[in-house]
Formats: C-alpha cells, structure tokens, sequence
C-alpha cells in the first residue's frame, strides 16, 4: 500500500498513530522511506514479528494534527456533508463525493430524494464555502442541469 497523505512529512518519530480499522494507538518510533511507501517501526512493537500481524494495514493520524491549509483551502472532509443552496436560496442537497479530475474538481451533491447533480469547483459556480453554517453557497450557469437546455 503506497502513503496516501499529502503530508507526509506529519508521520515522523514521536506521533501517535492508529493502526487498522479499529484505530488501534501506537507512537512512531522510525520512519525510513522505502520504494513507494513508508517502512514504520512502532515503539509498542520493537520487533517485526511483534508487527507482522498488522503488514499492510492502514495507518492514520488523527485530522486534528494536520497542517493548517492558507486561507480559501480546505480539506475534502471539511466539504463533505456541507448543505448547498443557490445564490436564490433553493437547497439542493448536500455534498456526498468530490471527484477529482484533471481540471477541477467536481462536487457531487445529492437531495434527500436521492438525485444527484454534478457542479464543478470553479469560481463562477462555488460563490462561497462557510464552514461554520456548514454551507455552500453556489451559482448554477445555464445549462448546468439536463433541464436548463
């Protein structure tokens, strides 16, 4: 399994992180880098054949230890479940997925009935992102939606 972390300078000696589904704790002791991945020696299991029942295993850091983004950037778990409303105050739904393309990304939204629109992260759509009112607030452009054509 490769590092899926676009900072992986946070995992390092001396954190804590949680091992598995069941996010069981244990504290960094060793990062050496190795081919695409990361080889991780826990000071809960000094020895590989304390370790080897957990290889490949998923290791995560707590959300509340990373980085402070710059102003105007956000984590796509900050986005999801935000409720999106126009800028003439209809709801739509709330986020559900983001997919990342080659271009921007594409917020998928989804009502409660189940239907989903599509809405691409570009200034002229997503006017604003208010994370406290857990909202976004957007621009739908004509012929966004298969009924607007």
């Amino acid at each position: 399994m490769g590092v899926m972390t676009d900072f992986p300078e946070r995992i390092k000696a001396g954190v804590t992180a949680y091992l598995g589904e069941d996010h069981k704790p244990a504290t960094i002791a060793n990062v050496r880098h190795h081919n695409k991945g990361m080889l991780i020696k826990f000071e809960e299991y000094p020895t590989r054949e304390d370790i080897e029942f957990i290889r490949n295993w998923p290791v995560f850091v707590r959300a509340d230890d990373r980085p402070d983004l710059p102003e105007g950037e956000f984590y796509y778990h900050q986005l999801i479940g935000l409720q999106v409303i126009t800028d003439n105050d209809q709801k739509l739904g709330q986020v559900a997925e983001i997919l990342e393309t080659g271009a921007n990304n594409v917020y998928i939204v989804r009502n409660e009935a189940g239907e989903e629109f599509l809405l691409p992260d570009i200034p002229d759509v997503v006017l604003d992102l208010d994370l406290e009112a857990g909202e976004m607030r957007v621009h739908i452009l004509p012929g966004l939606f298969p009924e607007d054509e």
